[in-house]
Parts: C-alpha cells; sequence; structure tokens
C-alpha cells in the first residue's frame, strides 16, 4: 500500500480492497485465528464513513428537517463510477434519516447513482457542481475530484445559506475557506 492510501477521509470503498479486508478476516475465523488489526481496519473504516454527518450534526444539531444539502462527489474514488462500498453511499442515508434533503453531483457516477437511489426520495441530482449549490445550507464534498479542487469559493459564499463545507477529503487548505468567509470542517486535521 501507497502514500496514496494514507490520508485522513471519509473511509475507504469500492470493489477490492473491501472485498479482501473482509475475505481475510473470514479466513481467519475460518482457522480459529482472530486478525485483531484487520478488524479493527474494518470498524474504523465503517465509523470513518459516518464522520462527515457527525461532524454535521454537531454543527446544525441532530434533527437535520428542512436542511438541504449539496453533495460533491458520489463516486468511491475519482476517475470511475463505481459506487461500491463508497462513502456518498452512508452520508447519504445518513442526512436523509436525519431529515434533511440532499442535491449530489459527481462528473461520472451520475447515472450509477441514479440506479442505486432510483426510489430514494429526498435526493435529487444537479448536472453540475454549482447547481447543486442551490438553496443549499452546506455543502459536503466525499470524493476527490480534481475539478472540485480549485472552486469559486465566492459562488460558493453567495449560494450556501450557512456558508460552510465539510470536507471529507481535505480538499483544500483551512486558510483560504476561512479567508473567504466560509467555515471548514476538513477530516483528522486542524482547521487553525
Amino acid at each position: 500500500m501507497g502514500y496514496d492510501f494514507l490520508y485522513p477521509g471519509c473511509g475507504y470503498g469500492g470493489s477490492c480492497f473491501p472485498k479482501d479486508v473482509k475475505a481475510l478476516i473470514r479466513i481467519g475465523k475460518a482457522h480459529q485465528y482472530d486478525l485483531k488489526v484487520l478488524n479493527a481496519v474494518e470498524e474504523a473504516n465503517n465509523k470513518q464513513k459516518h464522520v462527515l454527518t457527525e461532524k454535521i450534526r454537531k454543527h446544525f444539531g441532530s434533527d437535520l428537517a428542512g436542511k438541504h444539502f449539496a453533495l460533491w462527489g458520489l463516486a468511491f474514488k475519482p476517475n470511475t463510477d463505481d459506487m461500491r462500498e463508497a462513502a456518498s453511499r452512508v452520508v447519504i442515508q445518513d442526512l436523509l434519516k436525519a431529515g434533511a434533503t440532499v442535491c449530489a453531483y459527481d462528473p461520472v457516477a451520475m447515472a450509477e447513482a441514479k440506479r442505486i437511489f432510483k426510489e430514494t426520495k429526498g435526493l435529487s441530482f444537479a448536472i453540475s457542481q454549482n447547481q447543486s449549490l442551490d438553496n443549499a445550507d452546506a455543502l459536503v464534498i466525499v470524493t476527490e475530484w480534481k475539478e472540485f479542487r480549485s472552486p469559486d469559493f465566492s459562488l460558493i459564499k453567495q449560494n450556501v445559506k450557512e456558508k460552510v463545507i465539510f470536507d471529507g477529503r481535505n480538499m483544500y487548505e483551512p486558510k483560504v475557506v476561512k479567508n473567504a468567509g466560509i467555515q471548514y470542517y476538513p477530516v483528522g486535521r486542524l482547521t487553525d
């Protein structure tokens, strides 16, 4: 595993790593061996997928009824439409269960997301990252797509009612966001 996978964030997903971790845990159990490190990895990853909604609830309160969130990034990583075990699936479900609505955007995974969430009430899809901001109370970033790296912070400040970003991939320098007049909640790093 290289450094590309060793950054704090809102959890890993995809078709390989989650499946491999689960398979190794099952093999260990079949041989009456408790693979404590892999069990801890699985448990930590499951918790990480809820870290953004925990930050959101800490900011807004546990009842999110009437709140509307823009969500950028649906795929488990950039440059794919693969949403298997993606953190976005957990974040969306958490927000909807808490009474919020979500408008999501992803450069590639929109068709897959529409298939997965076909009958889901409270979830809509935007045709652009900027359109997703319309009437949003906050912006939630789940996938680190290149096109999300240099947003128009003045547009975010103008369109996002609460002027707050919850960033599951630590895409921005906290000082830059703060200087733009936006509150910033990254994962696993200080903001001051």
